[in-house]
């Protein structure tokens, strides 16, 4: 009987376990989308990566490039969608992480033949933030020696000349 019930057990957790990564999104690197554009272009597909730039608008829909280190693709979606982003990556912040399903386009004729994804599916995965990186010692010393350098240099090449008495 015991060994029955831990029959039973184990085999509900491992059917949970085995449902829920079915059920799971899987994503694409963008590097592949582009890498293998003929394949994925007109299927759905699901990348995951950093808002970087900021919305274009154009109307009810806007622009969004995403990053997933790989490489960037422009997304397509609503300008209520893109509102939504709080955070665009750029040298001072690391952007939100979104997570977007839609159909992707190697040559889209909507946008002038460009690669891009048309979102039918949006969710902020992880908000961005500000990006603090402190000003080394390093870097300020060798910041006064370059300009020091430099001074001296242009002073020794830009000093006038003494003029010659025509006597």
């Amino acid at each position: 009987m015991r060994k029955v019930f831990k029959a039973l057990v184990m085999s509900a957790l491992l059917a949970v376990c085995f449902s829920s990564a079915a059920g799971a999104t899987d994503t694409v690197r963008i590097n592949d989308l582009v890498e293998k554009a003929k394949y994925f272009d007109g299927k759905q597909t699901t990348v995951k990566g950093e808002a970087i730039g900021e919305a274009l608008g154009r109307g009810d829909f806007s622009w969004v490039n995403i990053s997933d280190g790989s490489n960037a693709v422009g997304i397509w979606l609503s300008s209520a969608d893109a509102a939504k982003i709080s955070c665009f990556g750029d040298y001072k912040h690391v952007g939100d992480t979104l997570l977007i399903t839609g159909m992707f386009s190697r040559d889209c004729a909507e946008h002038g033949g460009d690669v891009d994804i048309h979102c039918t599916s949006f969710e902020i995965v992880k908000k961005g933030r500000e990006v603090k990186e402190p000003l080394s010692n390093k870097k300020i010393a060798a910041a006064l020696i370059l300009f020091f350098a430099a001074s001296l240099l242009s002073f020794i090449y830009f000093k006038p000349k003494p003029r010659e008495n025509k006597a």
